[in-house]
């Protein structure tokens, strides 16, 4: 919401997603004007890739922990697979070691997808590689007086597995606090 509270009421969720909505739009436009253009076989290969490298290692990881932790490379295989700057950089390495096409498009496609149709965003360490609410964000909506989202993909909420419990905060003491 701001630099101090960097989390998401469940409406600005739906504003965030909304805006990549218009980009995926935009850009299915785009895929449609220019669809006799566009080298489908490289466009598979652009946009499965993606997923292949940084969802499904991560996805399956997430089903066999049977509530394990699993391993932070997950994590970072998904969101350097899903960023705009990773992607922005394969278009342009393709450019210049292929040639500029219209196949290119599929790269925004599947992100803008991803996070305004799934609301897939950036992995934290701190939360299961799959979405699970969290009790403590349901207690912080509780706060602010915002109703709970409902359960996101799954046919009730899962206990929280396969990730790494956040630390205690340690109390801070008076005499440190008074400096």
């Amino acid at each position: 919401m701001d630099q101090a509270n960097p989390f998401e009421t469940p409406r600005t969720y739906s504003l965030h997603r909304a805006e990549y909505l218009v980009g995926l739009a935009v850009t299915t436009g785009m895929i449609v004007y220019h669809f006799g253009d566009i080298r489908w076989l490289p466009a598979l290969g652009l946009f499965l890739y993606i997923d292949l490298i940084g969802y499904i290692p991560g996805a399956i990881a997430f089903k066999r922990s049977g509530g394990r932790p699993i391993h932070k490379a997950y994590y970072v295989l998904y969101n350097v697979m899903h960023s705009l700057i990773t992607q922005g950089a394969v278009a342009a390495l393709w450019c210049w070691l292929v040639k500029p096409e219209w196949a290119l498009l599929v790269l925004p496609f599947h992100l803008f997808g991803d996070r305004g149709l799934f609301g897939n965003f950036m992995k934290s360490f701190a939360l299961p590689f799959e979405p699970v609410r969290q009790q403590g964000y349901l207690r912080l909506l509780d706060d602010l007086g915002l109703p709970h989202p409902k359960p996101v993909g799954h046919a009730a909420d899962p206990v929280p597995v396969g990730h790494v419990p956040a630390r205690a905060a340690t109390p801070v003491r008076e005499t440190e606090a008074a400096r």
